[in-house]
C-alpha cells in the first residue's frame, strides 16, 4: 500500500480583488506547504506542486502527501531536581504532575543535564496521525492566517475571510475529506463558470482538476507560471491581425485580465478618431486603467482608433458585446477631451498659487513650498553638471502644477506626463517641459532615467528633497515599511547620477536640502543619517549586480562624495582583485593598517590617518631606500591619473609596489627601540598606505 497519494484543496468564492489574487494564491501554498512540512506530511524528496487561482477561486495541488506521521519519540524536560523533591527526598506537586504529563510515574522519569542544571526528562513514544485526521485544520490555520488587509463577513455565520466563501473541496487522492472550513462543509465537489457550467462538478482525484475544470466547467485557472496570462496575450494578438494592428502588452494588465475572466474571450472595438488628438498616454490610461482593454498600434507603432477587450464568456451575439465595450469607453474619452482643452485654458505658472492649498506633507507644507526648495535644489545640480540652472529652476517650479489640473485629478498617473503636455502648449522651452515630463523617473526597476540635463537635475532635486523632509520630520522607513517611497527614491536619484554620468556633489546636495528645512524640527545627524541612507540603497543596487561587499565596503570607507566617483572607485577595485598581485597587496595594507593603529596606541605621537614627516637621509636600509624610490615613482605616474579618475591604471601602477613592499616587510623591522628610524619607517608606510587609500581601503579586500 502507497504511504502517500495527492491533495487538492480548493476555496470557491465570490470574486476576489484581481490586483492581489496573485499574491494571495502564491501565499496560500507557501503557507500550506510549510504547515505541511512542520506537522511532518511531507515525504524527503517533496514536489511543490501547483498553485491555482482564478476570480472565485484560490486552489492548491501537492502531488505527494504522506498518508501518515511516522511515529516519533519526543523528549520533555520538567522541572529541577532541586525543585522535583523536597529536602527528604519526596517528590512535589511539580515532579508528579510532570510524571502525569508523561504518562509515568516519578521513579520512571530520567534525569538530565542541561545548562541550566540538572532536570527530570521523559522520552514518549508518539503515533503517527493520519493526514485525513490532519489536513482540514491545518487548511484552516492557513486560510486563518493569509495576509488579508481586510476581512469580511457574510449570511448569519461568523467566518470571515476576503470574500464570501461559497465551497470548499478537500481530497486525498480518491478520497474526500469533510469539515467545516470558513463555515462550509467541504467535500469533492468544484464549480465551474458562472454561466457556461454553474453545475457542481464532482471531482475523482486531484490530478483531473484543472482538465475537468477547462472541459466541462469552462474555467482556465492560472497559475505561479503565468500560463493563462500567456494565453490571453497570444489571444488579444490574434484578434488584433484582421485590423493590422498589434496589441500593447502591459504585463501588470496582463496579469490582472486573468485575474478577472475565467473563460477569457477577445473582443476588438473601435472608438471614434477625433479621440486620436489625444495624447497617447491619456487614451492608454482611459484604456487601460479604466477599463482593462489592450490598446492597438499599427506597424509604426501609432495608436490606432481600435482596442482588445477580453470577455469572460462566449457569446451568441458578439456584436453585442463589441457594441457594449464601445458605449462604455465613448463618455470616458469624452471626459478626457474635456479636461485636456479646459486645462489648456490656463498656464501652468498661472496655477502656482493653487499648489499653495495642496498639502505635500503636513509637517513640511505645501506643494508650493517644496516647489521653491526643489527649484533651488535643481538650480545648484544644474550648475554642478553643466546644466541650465534657469530652465531647471524654472521646471522645478511649474512641475507639480498639473497636480490641480482636471486631467491629473481624473488619472493621477499621469501626474508630470501632462505637466510636460501643458508646458509645450504654454511655448515654456523644449527641455523645460521634457523635464516635468520626466521628474520622476525611474518609477520602477527597469523604467528609463531622465534623458535631458535638466530633467536630471530636476528628478534628484525633487527625490532628494522628498527623502530629506521625510526624514526630518521622522518618518525613515523601517523593516519592510516604506510608505513613501523613500527607498526607491533614494536608488533612484543615485541611478540617475551614475547612469547618466553627473559629477554631482552629494554631499553639498544634502546640506543644502538641509540647509532649506531650517525652522523645522529636524535631528542633528540628519545629513549624516541622509548620506547613510543613500549608500545603504547604493550598496543594495550594487549587490544586486553580484559586486562584493568587500569591495563595496573599501571604497565606502572613503567616503566619496560624488556617486558617478563611488561608482569609478567600485569598477577599479573590482578589476584590482583580478591582478595577482591583489592578494600580496591587500594583505600588506592590512598590516601597514594594523602597525599604524598599534603605534597611535602607543607613545608614538601619530594616528593612523595623519602623516608623519619622512626624512629620506634616516633611509639606511636598501630595502627602504628601494620602497621610498619606487613609490616616489608611482606617486608621480598616478598624479595625472587621480585627476583624470583612471582609477584602475591608477592601481595597475600601484600594484608594481609589491616587490617593494614584500621586501620592506621581510628585511626591515618597523617597530624598532630606535625612536627616529621607527617614526621614519612609519612615515613611509604612512605614504604608501595614502596611496592607496586615494582610491580605496584595499586592507577590506577579503582575499585569503
Amino acid at each position: 500500500m502507497a504511504d502517500t497519494d495527492a491533495f487538492l484543496v480548493e476555496i470557491g468564492t465570490e470574486e476576489l480583488p484581481p490586483k492581489s489574487l496573485k499574491d494571495l494564491a502564491l501565499a496560500f501554498h507557501r503557507n500550506l506547504f510549510e504547515q505541511l512540512a512542520i506537522n511532518n506530511l511531507l515525504p524527503e524528496r517533496p514536489s511543490e506542486g501547483d498553485t491555482f487561482f482564478s476570480p472565485r477561486r484560490l486552489a492548491v495541488h501537492l502531488p505527494k502527501v504522506l498518508l501518515k506521521q511516522k511515529d516519533r519519540t519526543e523528549q520533555r524536560l520538567g522541572p529541577s531536581v532541586s525543585a522535583a523533591f523536597d529536602p527528604q527526598g519526596r517528590p512535589t506537586k511539580a515532579a508528579e504532575g510532570f510524571a502525569k504529563s508523561c504518562g509515568q510515574s516519578v521513579e520512571q522519569l530520567q534525569r538530565k543535564h542541561t545548562d541550566k542544571g540538572e532536570r527530570l526528562a521523559c522520552s514518549i513514544n508518539l503515533k503517527g496521525k493520519n493526514a485525513a485526521e490532519l489536513l482540514p485544520q491545518i487548511v484552516s490555520d492557513v486560510l486563518a492566517k493569509l495576509p488579508i488587509a481586510k476581512r469580511m463577513r457574510w449570511g448569519a455565520g461568523e467566518a470571515q475571510f476576503v470574500r464570501p466563501v461559497h465551497w470548499v473541496m478537500l481530497l486525498l487522492g480518491t478520497r474526500p475529506l469533510k469539515a467545516e472550513i470558513l463555515g462550509v462543509v467541504s467535500g469533492n465537489k468544484t464549480y465551474g463558470h458562472r454561466f457556461l457550467h454553474p453545475a457542481a462538478i464532482t471531482l475523482k482525484h486531484p490530478k483531473d482538476y484543472r482538465q475537468l475544470l477547462a472541459t466541462r466547467g469552462r474555467v482556465l485557472v492560472e497559475d505561479r507560471s503565468g500560463m493563462l496570462a500567456k494565453k490571453i496575450a497570444v489571444l488579444a494578438s490574434q484578434a488584433a491581425k484582421p485590423v493590422a494592428g498589434k496589441p500593447q502588452l502591459d504585463p501588470e494588465l496582463l496579469q490582472e485580465v486573468a485575474a478577472l475572466v475565467e473563460w477569457p474571450v477577445p473582443v476588438t472595438g473601435t472608438f471614434d478618431e477625433k479621440f486620436l488628438a489625444l495624447p497617447e498616454e491619456v487614451i492608454v490610461a482611459v484604456l487601460e486603467t479604466q477599463q482593462r482593454y489592450f490598446p492597438l498600434r499599427d506597424a509604426k507603432r501609432r495608436l490606432l482608433p481600435k482596442f482588445i477587450a477580453i470577455s469572460n464568456i462566449r457569446s451568441k451575439r458578439p456584436a453585442e458585446i463589441r457594441r457594449g465595450n464601445e458605449r462604455v469607453i465613448a463618455p470616458r474619452l469624452s471626459d478626457a477631451m474635456f479636461f485636456w482643452n479646459s486645462d489648456r485654458k490656463k498656464a501652468l505658472a498661472k496655477r502656482l498659487p493653487e499648489l499653495e492649498q495642496v498639502v505635500f506633507q503636513k509637517e513640511l507644507g505645501s506643494y508650493a513650498e517644496k516647489s521653491q526648495r526643489v527649484a533651488r535644489l535643481a538650480a545648484e545640480i544644474a550648475h554642478q553638471t553643466g546644466g541650465n540652472p534657469q530652465w531647471a529652476e524654472r521646471a522645478a517650479l511649474l512641475a507639480k502644477c498639473d497636480l490641480v489640473s482636471g486631467m491629473v485629478g481624473e488619472f493621477p498617473e499621469l501626474q508630470g506626463v501632462m505637466g510636460g503636455y501643458y508646458a509645450q502648449h504654454d511655448v515654456e522651452p523644449q527641455e523645460v517641459a521634457q523635464a516635468i515630463a520626466e521628474q520622476y523617473r525611474p518609477r520602477f526597476a527597469d523604467d528609463s532615467l531622465p534623458a535631458t540635463k535638466t530633467g536630471q537635475a530636476l528628478a534628484i532635486a525633487d527625490k532628494l528633497d522628498t527623502v530629506t523632509g521625510i526624514f526630518a520630520i521622522g518618518r525613515k522607513p523601517t523593516g519592510d515599511k516604506d510608505p513613501f517611497g523613500l527607498r526607491r527614491a533614494g536608488l533612484g536619484l543615485m541611478r540617475i547620477a551614475i547612469e547618466r554620468e553627473l559629477e554631482i556633489d552629494l554631499h553639498k546636495l544634502i546640506e543644502l536640502a538641509v540647509e532649506q528645512l531650517q525652522g523645522k524640527s529636524i535631528s542633528l545627524n540628519l545629513s549624516v543619517e541622509l548620506n547613510d541612507f543613500l549608500i545603504d540603497r547604493l550598496r543594495a543596487y550594487y549587490q544586486e549586480s553580484g559586486m562584493r561587499s568587500d569591495v563595496f565596503d573599501a571604497v565606502d570607507l572613503q567616503d566619496p562624495g560624488v556617486p558617478l566617483d563611488f561608482h569609478r572607485r567600485l569598477l577599479a577595485v573590482q578589476a584590482f582583485l583580478e591582478l595577482p598581485e591583489c592578494r600580496s597587496l591587500a594583505a600588506a595594507n592590512k598590516r601597514i593598517r594594523n602597525i599604524l593603529l598599534q603605534a597611535a596606541q602607543s607613545s608614538t605621537p601619530t594616528s593612523p590617518d595623519s602623516l608623519l614627516d619622512l626624512d629620506t637621509s634616516l633611509l639606511g636600509d636598501e630595502a627602504e631606500r628601494t620602497l621610498h624610490a619606487a613609490l616616489e615613482n608611482a606617486e608621480k605616474d598616478t598624479r595625472s591619473l587621480y585627476a583624470q579618475h583612471r582609477y584602475s591604471d591608477a592601481l595597475r601602477r600601484l600594484a608594481a609596489l609589491r616587490k617593494p613592499v614584500d621586501s620592506f616587510f621581510d628585511q626591515v623591522m618597523v617597530m624598532t627601540d630606535d625612536a627616529r628610524l621607527k617614526n621614519n619607517r612609519l612615515a613611509l608606510l604612512q605614504r604608501v598606505r595614502a596611496a592607496f587609500l586615494r582610491i580605496a581601503d584595499i586592507g577590506q579586500l577579503q582575499v585569503e
